[in-house]
């Protein structure tokens, strides 16, 4: 119910504080709708600060854009680790730059008399905001490593669920609480912008642009202007000038539209190209017809079919799927009894190897975390830092009488003899779900 909030109610509450009182402010108090420059207070400290700030923040939501998007362009070029490593690096120095500045911003409005006087309490609360929401990405690069790829897999599609008024918080929930707290804080942020001086990035000159001229006139003497008007060499030269300038900016034209044009359309494919493309949008979709399938099995039947004990390995698992469409490993315990806990990493969600190493661990590839193979249990320091639940499991002989079942909590009922147990079949059951430990 907390996630649900989080995550989907707090979003579209957000937007609708962004957008309702940002119009709001516009329309009964206009002239608050500005940075309400304190720069004539105090400049030295602001330009120390401000430009840091600003230049920090640009690259980190630049990058935070992109990602959104463009994710499959993104994808791909976060797949090359040159560039990934590129943009780890860039992201980190433009946060580091944005907390300094921010730092000296904060500083700035609290150690001057004449700054606090318009400064408001929901300023300074959403300057802490901005620092907080900074230090927390700042943890996840440091701490959750390669965030610029695996964004494009959990953050962005629950972004653009979001966008398409059909959330899905399984992208995120599952996602270690700093990523979710790091979520949670934007969300926040872009509640309060409109009360606060931040409003004014939405604040666009345009009218700057259509007002009349001004006239200046100056008080001292200045020198006599020189009339370039007069001169037909001055003329001709700028009417060169305009005239190549417009011819590259029609050149460029005719090669950006050709471009977007391009893009849009599509490459030209060939008929072998098409059936090919054809082709793999078919085994896409038996793909997932199958998982379809076994997931409507699964929803049916009491009992899951995993192995039969005498199949079962101490140091190589059987991969199977629980009840909640999740990868999941059997091993044979040393006791001779199954072992069935989950290969879904609980740091990011990667799937755990099948290969116990000679301290009884299960490796997670994608960010080197180890789990105790009997208690799921992470090693010290590594990123995933709950452990992998553990299953429950029943046995049936060969006439299919249930003669053992164990809990996740390790609780077991009934002892089936040596040779019983060795051709006993192990099943998963919809008792168990959802109890998992």
């Amino acid at each position: 119910m907390i996630s649900q909030f989080l995550f989907a109610g707090l979003p579209y509450l957000a937007v609708a504080l962004l957008v309702i009182g940002s119009i709001y402010r516009f329309r009964n108090d206009p002239y608050s709708y500005t940075a309400l420059s304190s720069q004539f207070l105090e400049d030295r400290k602001l330009l120390l600060g401000s430009l840091p700030w600003h230049v920090g923040i640009f690259i980190v939501l630049f990058g935070h854009g992109i990602a959104f998007l463009l994710p499959t362009i993104w994808g791909s070029l976060t797949s090359s680790r040159l560039f990934l490593i590129t943009v780890e690096v860039i992201g980190l120095a433009g946060a580091l730059l944005a907390l300094i500045g921010l730092g000296m911003l904060i500083a700035r409005r609290l150690t001057s008399a004449k700054l606090q006087k318009v400064t408001t309490n929901l300023d300074l609360t959403l300057l802490v905001l901005l620092g907080f929401q900074v230090l927390t990405g700042i943890g996840i690069a440091l701490q959750l490593r390669w965030g610029a790829a695996w964004a494009t897999g959990t953050t962005t599609p629950y972004l653009w669920s979001l966008l398409t008024l059909r959330p899905e918080l399984g992208y995120v929930t599952e996602l270690p609480g700093l990523v979710q707290v790091h979520i949670v804080g934007a969300w926040v942020i872009a509640a309060v912008l409109p009360f606060t001086r931040l409003v004014h990035v939405f604040s666009l000159p345009f009218s700057y642009i259509f007002r009349p001229h001004q006239r200046v006139i100056w008080t001292r003497p200045r020198p006599a202007p020189v009339n370039i008007a007069a001169s037909p060499d001055s003329r001709r030269t700028f009417m060169k000038g305009a005239l190549g300038i417009s011819s590259a900016g029609a050149l460029l034209s005719v090669g950006f539209m050709e471009k977007a044009v391009r893009f849009f359309r599509g490459p030209d494919t060939t008929a072998d190209e098409d059936a090919e493309i054809l082709e793999k949008r078919l085994r896409r979709l038996r793909v997932t017809t199958e998982e379809r399938e076994l997931e409507l099995e699964r929803m049916k039947r009491e009992f899951i079919e995993v192995a039969r004990v005498g199949e079962l390995d101490a140091s190589t698992g059987k991969y199977f799927i629980d009840y909640e469409m999740r990868p999941a490993l059997a091993f044979l315990g040393s006791d001779g009894f199954p072992i069935l806990i989950s290969a879904k990493c609980t740091h990011l969600g990667c799937t755990v190897s099948s290969k116990v190493d000679s301290q009884g661990r299960l490796l997670c590839p994608c960010h080197v975390s180890y789990f105790d193979v009997r208690t799921g249990q992470p090693n010290a320091g590594a990123p995933a830092k709950e452990p992998l639940p553990r299953l429950g499991w029943v046995l049936f002989d060969a006439s299919g009488e249930l003669i053992c079942t164990q809990g996740p909590d390790g609780k077991r009922q009934g002892e089936p003899s040596a040779e019983a147990l060795a051709h006993a079949q192990v099943f998963i059951s919809k008792s168990h779900e959802g109890a998992s430990s």
